[in-house]
């Protein structure tokens, strides 16, 4: 009882500052989500998809998130359980009865995370397989080179105006054969490449353009010439390291017109936030004429692809060993 005779309890002026801090933080929540397109919600972050291959990631993405708000809910339904019906008795006795161990429960909470990390395992290494699959023959090859601190792209296809052959082209000499087998027949091929202060004529946005057209199937080919960077066109929701001296490939299938941000996302260098590029995704008949315009332009040929490859042999094992 408190001084003053009123069996007021000294927790109660807490408790109401806890309703109103949680009040407070209620009402800021929903104002700041009146904005919100709650037909983004089901992405959990992710931007809208623009290629074909894309929604598996995304699928991927959000079967994870369903499985971590699964096993959340029960932890911590299990937590509040234990705190409300196994808090100390009104009896007041401090040690209630101890269980040393209990077979059932241990057995239980080591399978159960082995069966979630094997299930979690099967779909990313499933869908890893399928998004690293390489067609025999892609409509469009691209070579993407990395350097500090931005980037060029070899479009390895035939173009008017342009003479040579991609498979014996010396700027191209660091990418390995067993990549070129897919490369077309006399490809002179065109390139553009850019500075951290280029810009996107239409949007303004920093960095060189990559042209790409829609609904065929693209190739990329990473090569780097310095450093480790990494490309990533944010939405395709995918991104693979360019490495020196190793070469990565990936495709992807564009599917929806329109301009796109891509980054580095490896930290590269003191200007690593300055090394941005964009995708232009066009019409076909767009496409082949932008890089008749470069062409036109003089811009001919290769840029160095990056640092020669030495073979994968060098490191493998021997049985003489």
């Amino acid at each position: 009882m408190s001084p003053n005779g009123s069996d007021r309890s000294p927790r109660r002026p807490m408790r109401r500052k806890l309703l109103q801090a949680m009040t407070a933080g209620l009402v800021l929540a929903t104002a700041t989500g009146c904005s919100y397109n709650w037909e983004d919600f089901p992405r959990l972050g992710m931007p809208t998809p623009v290629t074909e291959e894309a929604p598996r990631i995304l699928s991927l993405w959000q079967g994870s998130w369903a499985a971590a708000l699964a096993t959340g809910v029960l932890v911590w339904g299990l937590i509040l359980w234990s705190a409300m019906f196994h808090r100390r008795s009104r009896t007041k006795v401090e040690v209630p009865p101890q269980t040393r161990y209990n077979m059932p429960i241990e057995a239980l909470y080591t399978v159960v995370p082995l069966i979630i990390v094997s299930v979690l395992f099967y779909f990313t290494a499933r869908d890893e397989s399928k998004l690293l699959s390489l067609k025999d023959k892609p409509d469009v090859t691209v070579n993407v080179v990395g350097f500090q601190w931005s980037w060029a792209f070899n479009y390895v296809q035939p173009v008017e105006g342009s003479t040579g052959d991609a498979k014996t082209d010396k700027n191209l000499a660091a990418i390995p054969d067993r990549f070129k087998e897919d490369f077309p027949a006399n490809a002179g091929g065109v390139y553009d490449a850019g500075t951290p202060a280029t810009r996107n004529p239409q949007t303004g946005n920093p960095g060189p353009t990559l042209w790409l057209p829609k609904g065929k199937t693209v190739r990329f080919v990473l090569t780097s010439r310095d450093v480790i960077h990494s490309f990533w066109v944010v939405p395709f929701l995918m991104k693979q390291d360019v490495i020196p001296g190793h070469t990565n490939t990936f495709e992807v299938t564009p599917n929806r017109e329109g301009t796109f941000l891509g980054k580095c996302a490896e930290l590269c260098g003191v200007d690593h936030s300055r090394m941005l590029f964009n995708v232009k995704v066009v019409s076909p008949e767009r496409y082949e004429q932008h890089l008749k315009d470069l062409a036109k332009k003089g811009q001919t040929g290769y840029v160095p692809a990056g640092i020669a490859q030495t073979s994968h042999e060098k490191n493998r094992e021997t049985n003489n060993l």
